[in-house]
């Protein structure tokens, strides 16, 4: 009989130290200003698209770039999202994307995405406080909008 055990990987729950800025997001403009330090010179290039994590008291714990696109999309693997935000034991989670065009306006596809990961991530009991669109000279937000 074959032992199994040896070929599986090793889980550990544990926290590790770096030098991650915590900071306080209290409104979307919070968010929108914290998280444009991680895109550069390319945000009027490519899409590419966040997921900021937060603790019970909406402070930030981490952060991921999920993915880069071409001009005008990118694709979201709602699994990798809920990856971060499950390893990293979030309470909360803001998601942001950039828009190359300059349009602020968040598209159907933007609106219908939001609403797939916010109800998948009700099921651990992880809460979608808002997702962020950022352009060059501004910001959108859904929440403050009333479409999430």
């Amino acid at each position: 009989m074959k032992n199994y055990n040896s070929t599986l990987p090793l889980f550990t729950l544990k926290k590790n130290n770096s030098d991650f800025k915590n900071v306080k997001i209290g409104n979307s403009k919070d968010c929108a200003d914290f998280i444009r330090q991680f895109y550069s010179d390319d945000i009027e290039i490519y899409e590419s698209f966040f997921i900021l994590l937060l603790n019970r008291a909406n402070n930030t714990i981490g952060y991921a770039k999920i993915s880069q696109g071409g001009c005008v999309g990118t694709v979201v693997d709602i699994k990798i999202l809920a990856k971060y935000a499950i390893e990293s034991l979030a309470q909360g989670v803001i998601l942001c994307h950039n828009h190359p065009s300059g349009n602020l306006i968040p598209s159907e596809q933007d609106i219908i995405l939001t609403k797939r990961i916010k109800s998948t991530f009700d099921l651990f009991e992880c809460q979608v406080l808002d997702h962020v669109i950022l352009t060059k000279d501004g910001y959108y937000s859904l929440l403050d909008n009333n479409e999430m």
